[in-house]
């Protein structure tokens, strides 16, 4: 915790710039809706990229993640490495969808 003013200071300016980092990127976020790039895939990885960014600078200043110790940081990759498989399997899934030959609405009813 700051004991004195000057650290207070700090703290303040630090939050003060972190907020406004985060409106630049909010306006960012909303600019980017307004472009169109090659694919609506893009579209979306640049909207997560963007986000990503603005929720670790949540997590790490307002949060206080980063005084936490090492085991937290563990934790928090074993997630983002969980997110980003479940990303993956979305992404595969909806670029390869399950289809049978022949496969119609009677032909299940007979069998």
């Amino acid at each position: 915790m700051a004991d004195n003013l000057e650290e207070i200071q700090k703290s303040i300016k630090k939050y003060i710039i972190i907020g406004s980092l985060l409106i630049v990127f909010t306006v960012i976020t909303v600019g980017l809706s307004y472009v169109e790039l090659p694919t609506h895939g893009m579209n979306i990885m640049v909207g997560m990229i963007v986000a990503t960014f603005k929720a670790g600078l949540v997590a790490l200043i307002f949060m206080h993640l980063n005084h936490e110790r090492s085991v937290i940081y563990k934790i928090l990759a074993f997630t983002f490495v969980f997110a980003i498989v479940l990303f993956l399997l979305f992404h595969f899934s909806h670029g390869d969808p399950l289809v049978f030959k022949d496969f119609d609405a009677t032909s299940a009813v007979s069998h």
